[in-house]
């Protein structure tokens, strides 16, 4: 019974990952600067990466597997949000404007003189 249930479980979270992963590149798809594309692909990879992990370490059971799995998962989370950080701050070093409806950064720039 419980075997039933961690399947059920694993197969659910397996599922939701792939469906966060194809969401984000959906996101990338349709999204209209590198900025929000990139927001929407790291995002929806963390997210969906996290859920498929942990559903391959619920199938693995308490094995070195799962060990290893886990240790993929830590390094994932930490090393995702950085390669993103430094894929934005090289598109705007290179000089890549955003998309934008209006520039806030102008206003900070009027209301502090």
């Amino acid at each position: 019974m419980t075997g039933i249930i961690v399947d059920v479980l694993s197969w659910v979270l397996i599922a939701l990952g792939s469906l966060s992963v194809i969401i984000g590149a959906l996101g990338v798809l349709r999204l209209p600067d590198v900025y929000t594309r990139m927001h929407a692909a790291s995002i929806t990879d963390t997210l969906g990466a996290a859920t498929i992990i942990l559903g391959l370490i619920l199938q693995a059971g308490l094995t070195l597997v799962a060990g290893k799995l886990f240790l993929i998962l830590v390094f994932f989370f930490f090393t995702n949000p950085a390669s993103s950080f430094a894929l934005a701050h090289a598109a705007l070093s290179s000089g890549v404007k955003p998309i934008l409806d209006a520039d806030l950064r102008e206003d900070d720039k009027e209301s502090s003189s």
